[in-house]
Formats: C-alpha cells, sequence, structure tokens
C-alpha cells in the first residue's frame, strides 16, 4: 500500500519521480522500486514523506489514498519522549514549531482513560469554555 501510496501523492504534487527522489536524497530508481512495492523506504524516508505530503506516517502506509481523494492534514506522528524522574517530557522540536509552543507557555493536561492524554494551550482550551459557556445562556 505504501508503495502505491507515494505514487499517488507524488503524482498529485506534481512531481516527477526525479523530482520526488531528489527531495528524499535519493535515486530515482530507489523511488521506483519503492513505488512497484519491490522495496520499502526506512523510517526516517516515511517521516520525510510524510512531512513533504503533508499526512500522517499511519496514513502513509495503511490509507487507501488512491480510493480516499486526499491525504489528512494536520495529522503528525513526532515520535516518543521519554519521561523523565519527576514526569517531564520534552516536547519533540517540531511538534513545538507546528503548534506555536514557546518556553513559558501554559499547557493544559487532557486525559481519557481509554484514549491517554493530550496537550492543549490553556489559552485555547479557556477560550473554548468561555465560548460553550456563553452558548448555555
Amino acid at each position: 500500500m505504501i508503495g502505491e501510496n507515494i505514487a499517488t501523492l507524488r503524482r498529485r504534487a506534481g512531481w516527477s519521480q526525479e523530482a520526488l527522489a531528489e527531495r528524499l536524497e535519493v535515486s530515482r530508481q530507489t523511488l521506483a522500486k519503492w513505488e512497484a512495492g519491490e522495496s520499502v523506504p526506512d523510517i526516517l524516508r516515511c517521516d520525510r514523506l510524510a512531512e513533504l505530503f503533508d499526512t500522517s506516517l499511519e496514513d502513509l502506509l495503511h490509507a487507501d489514498l488512491a480510493q480516499t481523494g486526499k491525504a489528512p492534514r494536520g495529522k503528525y506522528i513526532f515520535g516518543t519522549v521519554t519521561v523523565g524522574d519527576k514526569g517531564q517530557i520534552v516536547i519533540p522540536v517540531k511538534a513545538r514549531r507546528v503548534f506555536d509552543i514557546k518556553p513559558g507557555d501554559d499547557l493544559m493536561v487532557l486525559g481519557d482513560i481509554n484514549q491517554g492524554l493530550a496537550l492543549v494551550k490553556a489559552d485555547f482550551f479557556l477560550e473554548m469554555s468561555r465560548q460553550l459557556q456563553e452558548m448555555m445562556k
């Protein structure tokens, strides 16, 4: 499926195999083998492909993008983080850039026993809460 998705997304972007291969720093032949299903890109190249096409790794690997008609936007896998002794984590640089998180920003930690944890900018969360209260009046 990944080979078909790479070819679909490349064509939609209007790029030749050569142009995409250059962006990925691989040969055109390597890209052609990926698209033909003869081999698969390594995880770093998959991450770069997802970034170039503004899709998630999950969708790049598993979605039938030829059928769905588009790659989902705004979905990311930023990688793993290690929880420190005091529960601290370091948010990956790419995530901080995408969500404009800067030192000193307040984040709200949300949790669902079945879904896991989520971080939301506190300002956004408070504004949404205020709007909900206004709607309920």
